[in-house]
């Protein structure tokens, strides 16, 4: 991808993927209002009764869809990734001493861990990559890289791995992801292999890895922090991250105050929010309780593995 090619600000696909996934799967959004219904039972418990024993690590597959060599990402830039994720879940981002203090009591570890598979789904050992070279110059939010048939790969099964394709994706995203309770066929994230890793052809100012976080955080049911649809009410059904206008992008100065949410305005250095790689670097508590919820709930495959 060539420098003016590569996106100036952060655009994450997930709600439009949503909108268009729904349109050929109606299931999907029967299907997520019972992932919401039982997230909030699981919820009801409290988020101390959510916490594991041992932090649940993901098994991830990373399925590189290449064009050009140069799309072909190494595999060092997959595992960089894989480390970011785990730094990023674990609360040990070296940029959390950047969190404004009234916002450090909210740091912590998510009990949430990544690992690349080191089996197949027929039991054989594996990397946990796979690559796959396509005549497919660029993919879009219609899911056509999730399918050998339109250029891409196929998933491997869903409810024993976390699927993340990594390709180069038109119309300046970073990323999209798919919520639990969507089509198996579809489920799992896709990251632009500019925007995949730390090192390699990661690429200023999204070449701290978390895209992937951003995107595993809608895999594990986050939103956006603010509200889509009506600006500065609750949209993202988390209680402690502070209503706000609107997406923050680039590097925002604290405060950045909107809807009437000072003196802290926005969290804007939260993992949900749009800002460059090196400006987010925060989950709260009540985020950690619903992704936890969810691996006990509709992603529990996921911690069987």
């Amino acid at each position: 991808m060539d420098e003016q090619a590569r996106p100036s600000r952060r655009m994450c696909g997930a709600a439009a993927a949503y909108y268009l996934a729904v349109e050929s799967y109606p299931e999907y959004r029967q299907g997520q209002r019972a992932v919401e219904i039982d997230t909030a039972e699981r919820l009801a418990a409290g988020p101390e009764a959510l916490i594991p024993a041992e932090p649940i690590t993901i098994p991830v597959v990373v399925h590189v869809v290449y064009n050009d060599e140069s799309e072909n990402i190494s595999d060092d830039q997959i595992e960089s990734q894989i480390s970011v994720l785990n730094q990023d879940y674990s609360g040990t981002n070296p940029n959390t001493s950047n969190v404004p203090s009234v916002w450090q009591g909210f740091i912590g570890d998510t009990n949430i861990r990544f690992a690349l598979a080191s089996e197949d789904p027929e039991g054989n050992d594996t990397t946990g990559i796979t690559r796959t070279p396509t005549d497919v110059t660029e993919f879009f939010i219609d899911d056509s890289v999730k399918s050998a048939e339109t250029g891409g790969v196929d998933p491997w099964d869903p409810d024993r791995f976390a699927n993340a394709w990594v390709c180069n994706l038109a119309g300046g995203l970073l990323g999209f992801a798919i919520f639990p309770g969507g089509p198996p066929e579809i489920d799992g994230v896709v990251i632009l292999n500019t925007a995949f890793g730390a090192t390699g052809t990661a690429a200023r100012p999204y070449n701290g890895g978390q895209t992937a976080t951003h995107e595993f955080g809608h895999y594990l049911n986050l939103y956006h922090i603010w509200h889509p649809d009506n600006a500065c009410s609750d949209g993202d059904e988390v209680a402690d991250t502070p209503n706000q206008a609107g997406p923050n992008f680039t590097a925002p100065a604290f405060p950045h105050v909107t809807c009437g949410n000072g003196p802290n305005g926005d969290m804007f250095m939260n993992y949900m929010d749009y800002v460059e790689d090196a400006d987010m670097f925060m989950f709260t508590p009540q985020q950690a309780a619903r992704m936890l919820a969810t691996l006990q709930g509709p992603r529990s495959g996921l911690s069987q593995a």
